[in-house]
């Protein structure tokens, strides 16, 4: 029992410090199979590992540096492990998406640059987001090139997954934005290829959180 309790007393110690784990990624594939957390206090995030192999603080600060490569997040100057959202306002749901690229995707990944353009998954259409300005805040429109019966069903659809896994509010028709109407391209890239397809996304997280489920009791892991 005592060290179980040393367990929880180094968890509460790193709630206090940290804040709440806010996502949990099992396994880090290019690094010893480590698992690391990304945790949250007061808008500050921050990618701590209980692991002490050698080399460990390089692997946790090059993964800080995918989350601003990938996500547009900006590094706490002075800390190789914190960041923050630019716009002052904290993203949730997209870290949920975002923790997991950082940590499996190849260490050099990094978006496509240029059109924000992808093929749909549930039709012969392709798939455009493009952005503009409006009304004090940036808008993401979302729109369709080809032609298939079913393309005002399958943008309706893409907004709502832009919705559900952005966080973000409608804003027209076939638009969304971010509720701080800043604009947040590199996330609006990593959620794209998602908002295709929800019911197989559903069960990628459904996935994801069981193989998490041995790790969260010792992370103070919360689910959001």
């Amino acid at each position: 029992m005592k060290g179980r309790e040393g367990q929880l007393s180094q968890v509460e110690e790193m709630i206090e410090r940290y804040g709440r784990c806010i996502e949990l990624v099992s396994m880090d594939p290019h690094f010893h199979d480590i698992t690391i957390g990304l945790y949250e206090k007061d808008g500050l995030l921050t990618v701590w590992t209980y692991s002490q192999k050698a080399g460990v603080e390089d692997r946790i600060e090059r993964i800080r540096d995918q989350l601003c490569n990938l996500g547009g997040l900006v590094a706490v100057e002075g800390s190789r492990n914190q960041v923050r959202f630019p716009c002052g306002v904290l993203h949730s749901r997209p870290l949920k998406f975002l923790m997991p690229q950082a940590v499996e995707k190849d260490p050099k990944f990094s978006h496509p640059t240029g059109e924000m353009v992808l093929r749909d998954t549930r039709s012969p259409l392709t798939l455009k987001l493009t952005p503009h300005h409006s009304e004090n805040r940036w808008v993401y429109q979302v729109s369709a090139l080809g032609e298939a019966r079913t393309a005002p069903f399958r943008l309706r659809a893409i907004t709502m997954g832009f919705r559900k896994y952005g966080e973000m509010e409608q804003a027209g028709n076939f638009g969304v934005s971010f509720n701080c109407g800043h604009r947040h391209e590199p996330l609006v890239r990593l959620l794209f290829p998602f908002s295709r397809n929800i019911s197989a996304v559903e069960n990628m997280l459904e996935s994801s959180a069981q193989r998490g489920q041995l790790t969260t009791g010792t992370a103070g892991f919360s689910p959001l």
